[in-house]
């Protein structure tokens, strides 16, 4: 829940500066939800944004009606989004979204053709009780047991909880563990396993990047506080 009308646009002119040396890579940001007609706008008015995707933080698991305050995955494809945030950790955590909410919800987007990015992460209990595994398997298993048939059309991203806004961050060893389990179970689960790509999200930033995204199974990268600098956002993208 960040931005304003002048940090936005301010963001995106330093962005657009930048990206048109960044051609090697995707690059989308997802933006609140009022913003959403801004950063359109913008985008199709810059030449240097012609490769930026724009996302969703969330969206209801409801096609429409009376769900007051809720987005729809109809009307964030309407704003030009391609992606779409489902299960953040922030969203499990403080608005008590279950597994199969984040299910629901991943499969209220893939009919509208987003592409979710569907988040997975434990908490500093569950990694010191050693259930690290458990807990990220089964949450990408009330997934893929709901759009098993589809799988391969998601994105999925790691956000350890205990690494989210706090400073810490997994070590790259740490995060490829993880991601390489996610790795497995997808592959078991699809027939397309290697079109799935896998995020870390836990507190990347331009200092942590590199190493990192070296790893085998760490795909890209799914930025918090760093993408509100333009610089450092632009040195994570160059890194990936």
């Amino acid at each position: 829940m960040n931005g304003s009308l002048a940090a936005n646009a301010a963001l995106l002119d330093e962005l657009a500066q930048g990206l048109v040396q960044q051609q090697h890579c995707e690059v989308a940001v997802c933006v609140p939800a009022p913003y959403l007609a801004q950063v359109q706008a913008i985008k199709a008015s810059s030449a240097g944004l012609l490769g930026l995707e724009i996302g969703g933080q969330d969206l209801s698991a409801h096609v429409s009606g009376a769900y007051t305050g809720e987005t729809s995955a109809a009307m964030l494809k309407e704003f030009g989004c391609r992606y779409v945030v489902v299960g953040h950790s922030e969203r499990r955590q403080y608005h008590l979204e279950s597994d199969e909410l984040v299910a629901n919800k991943t499969r209220a987007a893939l009919v509208a053709g987003l592409t979710p990015i569907v988040c997975v992460g434990e908490t500093l209990a569950e990694r010191e009780a050693g259930r690290t595994e458990e807990v990220v398997k089964r949450q990408l298993a009330a997934v893929i047991h709901l759009n098993g048939h589809c799988i391969s059309e998601i994105v999925v991203a790691y956000e350890p909880v205990w690494a989210i806004g706090t400073g810490k961050t997994a070590s790259p060893e740490q995060a490829q563990a993880v991601h390489a389990v996610l790795r497995a179970q997808l592959k078991a689960a699809s027939n397309n396993p290697t079109h799935v790509k896998i995020l870390y999200g836990g507190s990347m930033n331009a200092a942590n990047a590199a190493s990192l995204l070296s790893q085998a199974d760490i795909d890209g990268g799914l930025i918090g506080g760093a993408a509100l600098k333009a610089q450092d956002f632009l040195t994570i993208i160059s890194a990936a």
